[in-house]
């Protein structure tokens, strides 16, 4: 399978200018700064991927936000420096957002409204015009997490617009395309798009869900004081999850899949994998991660497990999370095995 090249291993910086409390602009220039990219550059990682929410860059009449696009191109610039590749993601758009917590929106609304799908390509054209000129160095990804499966083809003649459009700006730019059901990786052989030598499929996996998700505040019927260990058996998680939330069910029930471990990302990878030789593209996981609430030493036993994949098959890939978001690895919740994740890393 071809290579994501320079986008091997990177870290997220998620919470920064995406999914944060308040518009506030001590936060964005204070949470992450140059001496965070040395950082990331100095741990070995090769990109980060930057999410950005469209209300950083655009106020909500359209208007650009000069302040917001600041911080993306000195993010770029601090890459540049340190020798760090980027995906700039639009963590949300102006009428779309995966955030669960965002429990009035229609999810489906986007890939009906042309007006809105107009405003997210005008936005598109906006950001690719402006990093235009760092083909090598950025990259680009259209969308974060799809939620509905049954937007698929939508998603696909959506994608497939975006898609021309950016081809007249970034020709030769990497553009990072998941597809739906919070962008599994199941549903990667979905994508029925235009394919060119600078298209990279993507997935998000968080498996087994109840696992990396146990005790999160923002999943519905999660009890916060829930906790499980990792591995157990597939029936094991199986069991468990029956008796909470139907949503957290994810891959485990997929039929005739390995027991857990390394066998069972192989497994759930599978078709995806299959999609991306069968068509010579690369493959590239944008998040994964186990929330800081679980056993430390389950943590470290899941990232040896799905990084064993990772590197038996060249997929590239992007830690959720740098700092805070629950998940960050820089936090004091890692401190005791710190050492140990960034040797698997």
């Amino acid at each position: 399978m071809r290579i994501f090249e320079g986008f091997q291993k990177g870290v997220n910086l998620g919470g920064w200018i995406s999914q944060f409390a308040k518009y506030d602009k001590n936060h964005f220039d204070t949470f992450i700064t140059k001496e965070d990219i040395k950082t990331i550059a100095g741990l070995g990682f090769d990109h980060v991927r930057v999410p950005v929410d469209y209300i950083v860059l655009e106020d909500e009449e359209g208007n650009d936000r000069e302040d917001g696009y600041a911080y993306l191109e000195s993010c770029r610039e601090w890459c540049e420096e340190f020798g760090l590749h980027m995906i700039i993601d639009l963590h949300e758009c102006y009428g779309y957002s995966f955030d669960p917590l965002k429990t009035d929106m229609d999810r489906g609304k986007f890939f009906r409204d042309e007006a809105l799908q107009a405003r997210f390509m005008k936005l598109w054209e906006k950001i690719a015009t402006r990093f235009k000129d760092y083909p090598d160095q950025v990259a680009y990804e259209p969308l974060n997490e799809v939620v509905l499966y049954e937007v698929a083809d939508a998603w696909n003649a959506i994608v497939t617009r975006y898609l021309e459009m950016m081809r007249r700006i970034v020709p030769k730019s990497y553009i990072v395309i998941g597809g739906v059901c919070y962008n599994s990786v199941t549903t990667v052989p979905l994508l029925d798009i235009p394919l060119d030598d600078h298209i990279v499929y993507n997935f998000h996996c968080y498996e087994p869900m109840i696992f990396t998700h146990q005790g999160a505040h923002w999943v519905a019927e999660m009890p916060l004081d829930f906790r499980i260990d990792y591995p157990k058996t597939l029936q094991e998680y199986r069991d468990t999850s029956d008796k909470l939330e139907g949503n957290l069910a994810g891959a485990v029930y997929t039929e005739g899949i390995s027991e857990i471990g390394e066998g069972f990302f192989e497994d759930i990878f599978a078709p995806a994998i299959a999609k991306a030789e069968k068509e010579n593209i690369p493959l590239y996981c944008g998040e994964y991660g186990v929330i800081e609430l679980a056993d430390p030493e389950s943590r470290l036993n899941w990232m040896r497990d799905i990084h064993a994949v990772f590197k038996k098959h060249g997929i590239g890939r992007a830690l959720w999370n740098y700092k805070k978001m629950d998940f960050g690895f820089q936090d004091e919740s890692f401190a005791g095995i710190r050492d140990r994740f960034m040797e698997i890393l």
